[in-house]
């Protein structure tokens, strides 16, 4: 009984198979060229994000330790004596690392490094 319901159901696809030929192989190639879309798509998206983050990179100056606390802190609005008080060290001190960050960023004003430092990805 079984192998008769075998045979059948073998006819059956036999028969969509010969009778239905165009169809399959259109959707087979459909899904090829789906398949191919995606895996291209894909790979594209993931060069220009490369690409981005290599430019960003390029673009934004090495920062040391204690510079990227102070610009972090900076972003928080905080002032120059409590960025102080929250690294421990002095208000002459962050001044000179706000320095250094303005030279590095080539920027004039606070704002300018925070805004600077979301740009291009480092915050």
């Amino acid at each position: 009984m079984a192998i008769l319901l075998f045979v059948l159901k073998w006819l059956e696809l036999k028969y969509v198979y010969i009778e239905h030929r165009f169809e399959i192989y259109a959707g087979i190639i459909a899904l090829i060229f789906l398949g191919l879309g995606i895996w291209l798509a894909l790979n594209f998206q993931k060069k220009i994000i490369e690409k981005k983050q290599r430019l960003r990179a390029a673009n934004f100056p090495d920062l040391s330790k204690r510079e990227k606390e102070v610009l972090e802190l900076l972003t928080e609005g905080l002032n120059n004596q409590e960025i102080a008080d929250k690294l421990f060290v002095s208000v002459p001190t962050v001044k000179t690392h706000m320095s250094n960050l303005f030279l590095k960023l080539d920027v004039k004003s606070r704002s300018q490094a925070i805004i600077k430092a979301r740009n291009s990805g480092n915050l």
